[in-house]
């Protein structure tokens, strides 16, 4: 059987509790992490396009540290883009402070 086991960041436990998902869930050996934003604690949006990009990787980041894990444990990365011709390079530079150094996630 395998084992479930949901994972929450401390300060947004609340937030995934009022809309029904978990920001990850371990199975056995593998974490799967849920889309993670640039809100603030609270969940409202940060509205500064290159704060909110770096708030989505704390976000990301506090999920992995709830789980023992780091952004060395990545292996694939997802992003969504509203408008990626003006916001690319800000969201590469950014992912760029997260993930330094070779191999970089899929």
């Amino acid at each position: 059987m395998v084992q479930r086991e949901a994972v929450f960041p401390a300060s947004r436990h609340a937030l995934y509790d009022a809309h029904g998902y978990s920001a990850a869930i371990r199975s056995d050996a593998l974490l799967f992490v849920s889309g993670q934003v640039g809100s603030r604690e609270d969940g409202s949006p940060e509205p500064d396009f290159e704060a909110q990009v770096r708030l989505a990787f704390a976000n990301l980041e506090a999920t992995l540290l709830a789980a023992g894990c780091g952004f060395d444990d990545i292996v694939d990365v997802t992003t969504f883009h509203t408008d990626p011709e003006r916001q690319f390079n800000t969201i590469m530079a950014v992912k760029g402070e997260f993930f330094e150094r070779k191999p970089y996630p899929a």
